[in-house]
């Protein structure tokens, strides 16, 4: 009798504590969302890197080793096209930072009223859809009957071909590329500036220090880790540039405006050359990765 009743007793206490404190629970919890991970980016991922080694004719594969890599590094367009990707991102990244700080600060001044209905009017360009942002611009960047020539027709300048010229087509796409960024910039340097203990800007002013030097001598240094992560941010995402040239020229003209990422998509997807397409996408992540690894040297471990 006794042994039954340990039995049973030892049975119970094994049942609860696996009811307390069961080790495989969490498994099921992130089982699924890591299914989807394996399905939905690491099985592309190594299937890309493995096709960056074949050429596909077909549905046929063949192995051809580093010939694509060879062939990329002797194609004048994959030279071109990095070319126009750096060119926008050197002249477009910090003309957006710039106008994302100055207005961030703007809106910080205790002094502005209706802050909340700036701040979303400045943040909307970055959750507006970019192919119907970009019809829109479209329209205004006409040569011929577009508003934006229409106005400077007031002025008397000369009707502008945006879209049909290769350095205008370059600053066309800046244009829409800081339009739909600064905002969503502003919100971070925002959100840098208001945890900027106000203490400083007391003590500074005690001191005898203007606005000016304030600004210098205080909130540009406060604001070092928020300028890191939006440099090496929108680096990357001008490295990844697609979408505004893709919709609003195509690559053109004459190629002006083919950034590496569209040429990736019509090798891809318009010459169905997948295996030297995916040693394109392979190349800049290695460009990607050096520059943003220089970047975060450069400005500090920290």
């Amino acid at each position: 009798m006794e042994k039954v009743v340990n039995a049973k007793i030892n049975y119970q206490v094994k049942t609860k504590k696996t009811r307390l404190t069961p080790k495989n629970v969490p498994y099921f919890f992130i089982g699924p969302a890591f299914l989807l991970i394996l399905i939905f980016t690491v099985y592309p991922v190594i299937s890309s890197f493995i096709l960056s080694f074949q050429e596909v004719r077909g549905v046929e594969k063949s192995f051809v080793g580093i010939s694509n890599y060879t062939r990329l590094f002797q194609d004048p367009i994959f030279y071109k096209s990095l070319l126009n990707t750096f060119q926008i991102l050197i002249v477009q990244v910090p003309i957006m930072l710039f106008l994302s700080l100055l207005i961030a600060v703007g809106l910080h001044s205790s002094m502005l009223k209706g802050k909340a209905f700036f701040r979303i009017s400045y943040f909307m360009p970055a959750i507006t859809a970019l192919v119907a942002a970009s019809i829109v611009f479209m329209i205004l960047l006409d040569e011929n009957f577009g508003l934006v020539n229409y106005f400077l027709s007031f002025l008397g300048v000369d009707s502008i071909p945006w879209l049909t010229t290769p350095f205008w087509a370059k600053v066309s796409v800046i244009l829409v590329m800081t339009w739909r960024w600064t905002g969503y910039n502003m919100v971070i340097f925002l959100a840098g500036l208001q945890n900027i203990p106000s203490d400083l800007y007391e003590a500074a002013s005690i001191d005898g220090a203007g606005k000016v030097k304030q600004f210098f001598m205080i909130t540009i240094p406060q604001l070092k880790p928020v300028f890191i992560f939006t440099v090496v941010m929108s680096t990357i995402g001008s490295l990844q540039l697609f979408d505004e040239p893709f919709i609003l020229t195509g690559g053109g003209p004459n190629n002006a405006t083919m950034t590496i990422t569209v040429y990736l998509y019509e090798t891809a997807f318009k010459f169905f050359d997948f295996g030297y397409a995916s040693a394109i996408a392979y190349v800049l992540v290695i460009i990607t990765a050096i520059i943003s690894f220089i970047q975060m040297k450069l400005v500090g471990d920290e």
